[in-house]
Protein backbone atom coordinates (compact mmCIF):
# COMPACT_ATOMS: atom_id res chain seq x y z
CA UNK A 1 0.00 0.00 0.00
CA UNK A 2 1.85 3.40 -1.03
CA UNK A 3 1.03 6.47 1.66
CA UNK A 4 0.88 10.04 0.66
CA UNK A 5 1.17 12.80 2.57
CA UNK A 6 -0.13 16.06 1.39
CA UNK A 7 1.44 18.96 2.27
CA UNK A 8 0.52 22.85 2.27
CA UNK A 9 -1.47 22.55 -0.52
CA UNK A 10 -2.43 19.29 -0.89
CA UNK A 11 -5.33 18.72 1.90
CA UNK A 12 -7.54 16.88 -0.48
CA UNK A 13 -6.48 13.88 -3.42
CA UNK A 14 -9.83 13.34 -5.80
CA UNK A 15 -9.92 10.47 -8.06
CA UNK A 16 -9.09 7.47 -6.14
CA UNK A 17 -11.12 4.49 -6.78
CA UNK A 18 -13.60 3.13 -3.86
CA UNK A 19 -12.99 5.91 -1.33
CA UNK A 20 -13.23 5.59 1.95
CA UNK A 21 -12.00 8.14 4.95
CA UNK A 22 -11.17 6.09 8.09
CA UNK A 23 -10.76 7.36 11.61
CA UNK A 24 -7.07 5.68 12.76
CA UNK A 25 -6.27 5.73 16.76
CA UNK A 26 -3.08 5.02 17.34
CA UNK A 27 -1.05 4.19 20.76
CA UNK A 28 0.59 8.16 20.14
CA UNK A 29 -2.86 9.78 20.07
CA UNK A 30 -4.76 11.32 16.93
CA UNK A 31 -2.85 11.68 13.32
CA UNK A 32 -3.31 14.96 11.60
CA UNK A 33 -6.75 13.87 10.44
CA UNK A 34 -8.93 10.41 9.09
CA UNK A 35 -6.78 8.35 6.10
CA UNK A 36 -8.16 8.73 2.79
CA UNK A 37 -8.03 5.28 1.38
CA UNK A 38 -9.15 3.64 -2.23
CA UNK A 39 -7.05 2.30 -4.92
CA UNK A 40 -5.21 4.48 -7.51
CA UNK A 41 -5.12 2.32 -11.19
CA UNK A 42 -5.71 -0.79 -9.02
CA UNK A 43 -2.89 0.30 -6.57
CA UNK A 44 -4.20 0.69 -3.00
CA UNK A 45 -3.09 3.94 -1.71
CA UNK A 46 -3.54 5.60 1.46
CA UNK A 47 -3.93 9.63 1.89
CA UNK A 48 -3.07 11.60 4.92
CA UNK A 49 -3.40 15.81 4.95
CA UNK A 50 0.00 16.46 6.86
CA UNK A 51 -1.95 19.71 7.88
CA UNK A 52 -5.78 18.48 8.51
CA UNK A 53 -8.10 19.45 6.19
CA UNK A 54 -8.19 23.24 5.75
CA UNK A 55 -4.90 23.52 6.98
CA UNK A 56 -5.59 23.25 10.72
CA UNK A 57 -2.45 22.39 12.55
CA UNK A 58 0.72 24.13 12.65
CA UNK A 59 4.37 22.70 11.85
CA UNK A 60 5.22 21.74 15.42
CA UNK A 61 1.80 20.66 16.76
CA UNK A 62 1.82 17.91 14.15
CA UNK A 63 1.42 14.46 15.73
CA UNK A 64 4.51 13.20 13.46
CA UNK A 65 4.39 9.83 15.39
CA UNK A 66 0.82 9.07 15.18
CA UNK A 67 0.91 10.32 11.64
CA UNK A 68 3.73 7.67 10.67
CA UNK A 69 2.20 4.89 12.74
CA UNK A 70 -1.76 5.86 11.50
CA UNK A 71 -0.04 4.53 8.01
CA UNK A 72 1.48 1.57 9.16
CA UNK A 73 -2.04 0.56 10.64
CA UNK A 74 -3.84 0.16 7.57
CA UNK A 75 -0.66 -1.50 5.92
CA UNK A 76 1.26 1.11 4.09
CA UNK A 77 4.81 -0.01 2.94
CA UNK A 78 5.87 2.94 0.85
CA UNK A 79 5.43 6.58 1.10
CA UNK A 80 5.58 9.56 -0.44
CA UNK A 81 5.76 12.86 1.19
CA UNK A 82 4.79 16.07 -0.05
CA UNK A 83 6.01 19.78 1.21
CA UNK A 84 6.37 23.50 0.22
CA UNK A 85 9.55 24.79 0.79
CA UNK A 86 11.82 27.74 0.13
CA UNK A 87 14.79 27.47 -2.20
CA UNK A 88 18.47 28.41 -0.95
CA UNK A 89 19.96 27.85 -4.26
CA UNK A 90 19.19 30.08 -7.77
CA UNK A 91 18.67 27.17 -9.95
CA UNK A 92 16.31 25.82 -7.78
CA UNK A 93 13.59 28.11 -8.64
CA UNK A 94 9.72 28.27 -7.56
CA UNK A 95 7.45 26.27 -9.62
CA UNK A 96 10.90 23.45 -8.99
CA UNK A 97 10.57 19.64 -7.77
CA UNK A 98 12.78 18.86 -5.47
CA UNK A 99 13.54 15.01 -5.09
CA UNK A 100 15.38 15.33 -1.69
CA UNK A 101 18.36 12.60 -0.67
CA UNK A 102 18.88 14.32 2.23
CA UNK A 103 17.94 16.37 5.65
CA UNK A 104 19.11 18.46 8.43
CA UNK A 105 16.87 18.24 11.04
CA UNK A 106 16.85 21.96 12.97
CA UNK A 107 13.68 21.41 14.88
CA UNK A 108 13.92 21.30 18.98
CA UNK A 109 10.27 20.84 19.77
CA UNK A 110 8.92 18.08 18.56
CA UNK A 111 9.01 14.28 19.94
CA UNK A 112 11.44 12.35 17.63
CA UNK A 113 11.43 8.64 18.24
CA UNK A 114 8.71 6.12 18.72
CA UNK A 115 11.55 4.79 21.30
CA UNK A 116 12.07 6.13 24.63
CA UNK A 117 12.62 4.80 28.22
CA UNK A 118 12.39 1.19 28.65
CA UNK A 119 12.84 0.29 25.35
CA UNK A 120 15.79 2.07 23.47
CA UNK A 121 16.32 1.85 20.01
CA UNK A 122 18.98 3.48 17.79
CA UNK A 123 17.87 3.52 13.85
CA UNK A 124 20.85 4.38 11.31
CA UNK A 125 18.95 7.01 9.04
CA UNK A 126 22.46 7.92 7.20
CA UNK A 127 20.22 7.10 3.95
CA UNK A 128 16.66 8.55 4.61
CA UNK A 129 15.28 8.33 1.32
CA UNK A 130 14.75 5.22 -0.33
CA UNK A 131 16.56 4.90 -3.40
CA UNK A 132 14.13 2.57 -4.89
CA UNK A 133 11.25 5.39 -4.53
CA UNK A 134 13.08 8.02 -5.19
CA UNK A 135 14.25 6.81 -8.70
CA UNK A 136 10.17 5.92 -9.56
CA UNK A 137 9.75 9.88 -8.70
CA UNK A 138 12.03 10.79 -11.15
CA UNK A 139 11.12 9.21 -13.99
CA UNK A 140 7.76 10.18 -13.63
CA UNK A 141 8.52 13.70 -13.09
CA UNK A 142 11.04 13.41 -16.64
CA UNK A 143 8.03 11.85 -18.70
CA UNK A 144 5.56 14.17 -17.17
CA UNK A 145 8.23 17.17 -18.22
CA UNK A 146 7.77 18.50 -14.99
CA UNK A 147 10.66 21.36 -13.81
CA UNK A 148 12.77 18.60 -11.07
CA UNK A 149 16.17 18.39 -9.53
CA UNK A 150 17.37 14.58 -8.25
CA UNK A 151 19.09 15.09 -5.10
CA UNK A 152 19.16 18.04 -2.32
CA UNK A 153 19.62 18.70 1.27
CA UNK A 154 15.76 19.78 3.13
CA UNK A 155 16.52 21.82 6.28
CA UNK A 156 13.96 21.59 8.65
CA UNK A 157 13.75 24.27 10.82
CA UNK A 158 10.82 24.59 13.71
CA UNK A 159 8.90 27.39 12.69
CA UNK A 160 6.34 28.99 12.12
CA UNK A 161 7.47 32.02 11.36
CA UNK A 162 10.03 31.45 8.04
CA UNK A 163 13.30 32.70 7.65
CA UNK A 164 15.86 35.35 9.26
CA UNK A 165 17.76 36.72 6.71
CA UNK A 166 20.89 35.44 8.79
CA UNK A 167 19.23 31.55 9.36
CA UNK A 168 18.66 32.20 5.58
CA UNK A 169 22.57 33.06 5.08
CA UNK A 170 23.83 29.86 7.06
CA UNK A 171 22.16 27.77 5.53
CA UNK A 172 23.31 28.90 2.19
CA UNK A 173 26.68 28.56 3.76
CA UNK A 174 26.02 25.05 4.68
CA UNK A 175 25.48 24.32 1.19
CA UNK A 176 21.84 23.28 1.32
CA UNK A 177 18.83 23.38 -1.21
CA UNK A 178 16.10 23.71 0.26
CA UNK A 179 14.22 24.83 3.78
CA UNK A 180 10.67 23.76 5.32
CA UNK A 181 9.20 22.55 8.45
CA UNK A 182 8.02 19.26 8.32
CA UNK A 183 9.70 16.27 7.01
CA UNK A 184 11.47 16.38 10.40
CA UNK A 185 10.65 14.19 12.30
CA UNK A 186 8.28 12.64 10.05
CA UNK A 187 11.67 10.96 7.87
CA UNK A 188 13.18 9.57 10.87
CA UNK A 189 10.48 7.97 12.34
CA UNK A 190 9.38 6.55 8.90
CA UNK A 191 12.45 4.73 9.13
CA UNK A 192 11.94 2.95 12.64
CA UNK A 193 8.72 1.93 11.46
CA UNK A 194 10.57 0.01 8.51
CA UNK A 195 8.71 1.97 5.82
CA UNK A 196 10.43 3.13 2.74
CA UNK A 197 10.16 6.95 2.56
CA UNK A 198 11.18 9.64 -0.23
CA UNK A 199 10.03 13.32 -0.14
CA UNK A 200 8.83 15.93 -2.81
CA UNK A 201 9.77 19.16 -2.00
CA UNK A 202 8.01 21.78 -3.55
CA UNK A 203 9.64 25.06 -4.39
CA UNK A 204 7.35 28.14 -2.91
CA UNK A 205 10.13 30.96 -2.64
CA UNK A 206 13.26 31.95 -3.02
CA UNK A 207 13.06 31.95 1.24
CA UNK A 208 14.31 35.81 1.83
CA UNK A 209 18.04 35.76 0.65
CA UNK A 210 17.30 36.27 -2.94
CA UNK A 211 18.08 40.03 -3.75
CA UNK A 212 15.93 39.99 -6.54
CA UNK A 213 12.69 38.73 -4.87
CA UNK A 214 10.46 40.30 -2.14
CA UNK A 215 10.14 39.41 1.40
CA UNK A 216 8.28 35.73 1.90
CA UNK A 217 4.77 36.37 2.50
CA UNK A 218 1.51 33.76 3.01
CA UNK A 219 0.34 35.66 -0.07
CA UNK A 220 3.52 34.98 -2.18
CA UNK A 221 3.57 31.20 -1.05
CA UNK A 222 -0.13 30.38 -1.46
CA UNK A 223 -0.06 31.66 -5.01
CA UNK A 224 2.96 28.92 -5.96
CA UNK A 225 1.07 26.23 -4.39
CA UNK A 226 -1.87 26.54 -5.95
CA UNK A 227 0.36 26.19 -9.63
CA UNK A 228 2.25 23.15 -7.71
CA UNK A 229 -0.85 20.97 -6.55
CA UNK A 230 -1.96 19.70 -9.24
CA UNK A 231 1.20 19.27 -11.13
CA UNK A 232 1.99 17.03 -7.38
CA UNK A 233 -1.24 15.38 -7.89
CA UNK A 234 -0.15 14.24 -11.48
CA UNK A 235 3.33 13.21 -10.46
CA UNK A 236 1.45 10.98 -7.73
CA UNK A 237 -1.00 9.35 -10.15
CA UNK A 238 2.57 9.21 -12.66
CA UNK A 239 4.80 7.69 -9.60
CA UNK A 240 2.22 5.07 -7.89
CA UNK A 241 1.64 2.72 -10.80
CA UNK A 242 5.55 2.29 -10.86
CA UNK A 243 5.64 1.00 -7.70
CA UNK A 244 3.63 -2.07 -8.37
CA UNK A 245 4.74 -4.68 -8.11
CA UNK A 246 6.56 -4.11 -4.96
CA UNK A 247 9.75 -6.15 -4.20
CA UNK A 248 9.89 -8.77 -1.70
CA UNK A 249 12.64 -7.00 0.02
CA UNK A 250 13.37 -3.95 -0.17
CA UNK A 251 16.64 -2.97 -1.67
CA UNK A 252 18.01 -0.38 0.27
CA UNK A 253 17.15 -2.62 4.00
CA UNK A 254 14.58 0.06 4.60
CA UNK A 255 11.81 -2.77 5.84
CA UNK A 256 14.51 -4.12 7.98
CA UNK A 257 15.85 -0.60 9.48
CA UNK A 258 15.33 -2.07 12.56
CA UNK A 259 17.51 -5.15 12.94
CA UNK A 260 19.94 -4.57 15.67
CA UNK A 261 18.50 -1.90 16.48
CA UNK A 262 16.88 -2.04 20.01
CA UNK A 263 19.64 -1.70 23.02
CA UNK A 264 17.55 -2.57 25.60
CA UNK A 265 17.96 -6.41 27.27
CA UNK A 266 14.51 -8.06 26.78
CA UNK A 267 14.61 -8.75 30.61
CA UNK A 268 14.96 -4.84 31.29
CA UNK A 269 12.47 -3.47 29.08
CA UNK A 270 9.06 -2.09 30.40
CA UNK A 271 5.94 -4.27 28.88
CA UNK A 272 4.05 -0.86 28.48
CA UNK A 273 6.59 0.94 26.02
CA UNK A 274 7.00 -2.70 24.30
CA UNK A 275 3.35 -3.24 23.85
CA UNK A 276 3.12 0.50 22.36
CA UNK A 277 5.95 -0.08 20.26
CA UNK A 278 5.11 -2.79 18.84
CA UNK A 279 2.29 -1.12 16.91
CA UNK A 280 5.10 -0.16 14.20
CA UNK A 281 8.14 -2.79 15.55
CA UNK A 282 5.74 -5.80 15.75
CA UNK A 283 8.75 -7.29 13.38
CA UNK A 284 11.73 -7.95 15.75
CA UNK A 285 9.78 -7.62 18.78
Amino acid sequence: MIGIIGGSGLSRFDGLEQPTWRRVETPWGDPSGELLLGRLDGAPVAFLPRHGIGHRIPPTEINYRANIAALKAVGVTDVISLSAVGSLREDLAPGTFVIVDQFVDRTFARAKSFFGTGLVGHVSVADPVCRRLGDRIEAAARDLALPYSRGGTYVVMEGPQFSTRAESALHRGWGLSVVGMTNMPEAKLAREAELCYATVAMVTDYDCWHQGHGDVTVDMVVGVLLKNAESARRLVRAVVPRLVPRPVGCPAGCDRALDGAIMTAPDARDPAVVARVRAIAGRVL
